[in-house]
């Protein structure tokens, strides 16, 4: 497949597919205390999550906003200055994170194989 190709998909994929790139590592300590095999997991609203890489590196929050069509995250924090003076969020890339404490519903419970 030609690059040219790649990148058509990549930038035209529908919305419900979408969702699937926005993936974050989960973290060691979470890993074993739910007993989780998977590396990655699709982030949800309401994940605690810490910023690896970056000019936030360090910063730890609970993602507010997952946008699928940027394929970015918002954190709770995390925000810049507007010339208005209001504080607007800023959009991070979801390779950027670790995962430190996954928002479980009954929905994700089944996904991660956690039924019960």
């Amino acid at each position: 497949m030609k690059r040219k190709t790649s990148r058509k998909k990549y930038y035209e994929k529908p919305l419900h597919l979408r969702r699937k790139d926005v993936k974050a590592h989960i973290s060691k300590e979470v890993k074993e205390k739910l007993k989780i095999n998977k590396r990655a997991v699709v982030l949800k609203k309401g994940d605690k999550v810490k910023v690896v890489r970056g000019s936030n590196k360090g910063k730890e929050g609970k993602i507010i906003r997952v946008s699928y069509v940027k394929r970015k995250i918002y954190i709770e924090g995390i925000a810049k200055q507007t010339s208005r003076g209001t504080e607007k969020p800023i959009p991070i890339e979801p390779s950027n994170v670790i995962i430190t404490e996954l928002n479980l519903d009954e929905s994700r419970k089944k996904k991660l194989g956690m039924e019960g």
